[in-house]
């Protein structure tokens, strides 16, 4: 997998144009597609400024991320984590005060995914407001871990598309929507009927490509 930077040019239906950045070459392109037709997934990103929901949450997961750590001046703990995240992803400086919503974004990502790897506890306060973030839905699904309760999850079910008399095995995962749930959740879901358990907590199942599937082993 290559990333490979433009700026949209035009759309006409389902048919849009890229000014590419760098030029591209067909061996390039034989390359990444192993000689097959390559498969190109379109990220806009997004330059509006960060928002102060997610800056609260930004700034929640830092202060447990200190709590846990025993990090004697927890004022410090943005500017460590900062320069954690800049040297393992090289990515650009920015500041959390006028950055765009796509850096904050891609921080706040990678904040959840220190905190399951490193086992940091999430406050109650800090877990009931980042359930219904898009990110928070997918790192759970890295993970397997519960959306709920971060109990161990599965993930191997789907909304609206999966139930009695379907086969698993013949369903189009590109147009299901998925949760981790545990055991537990997972039937309480059953119960109550999807639309009912996704209004008590709050929650958005959420679509994933083919590459993420394939990465969790969920169907085709």
């Amino acid at each position: 997998m290559s990333e490979i930077f433009g700026k949209l040019k035009s759309i006409k239906g389902k048919e849009i144009t890229v000014l590419l950045d760098d030029d591209l070459s067909t061996y390039q392109i034989d390359k990444y597609s192993n000689n097959q037709y390559p498969t190109v997934a379109i990220i806009l990103a997004d330059n509006r400024k960060i928002s102060p929901d997610q800056r609260k949450k930004i700034y929640a997961l830092l202060g447990d991320i200190a709590n846990y750590t025993g990090y004697s001046i927890p004022q410090e703990m943005p500017a460590v984590m900062k320069w954690k995240y800049l040297t393992e992803t090289g990515a650009e400086m920015f500041s959390l005060s006028d950055c765009s919503m796509t850096t904050a974004n891609k921080y706040l990502t990678w904040l959840i995914d220190f905190c399951f790897e490193n086992n940091v506890g999430f406050k109650t306060k800090t877990w009931d407001m980042l359930p219904d973030d898009y990110a928070m839905v997918m790192r759970c699904c890295k993970h397997r871990k519960c959306i709920i309760c971060l109990n161990h999850a599965d993930i191997d079910h789907t909304f609206g598309l999966v139930g009695i008399g379907r086969d698993r095995r013949t369903v189009d995962n590109s147009k299901s929507y998925f949760l981790p749930l545990c055991r537990i959740h997972h039937q309480e879901r059953h119960n109550l009927g999807a639309k009912n358990f996704l209004n008590k907590y709050h929650i958005k199942p959420v679509k994933l490509n083919a590459q993420t599937r394939k990465e969790l082993r969920i169907g085709k």
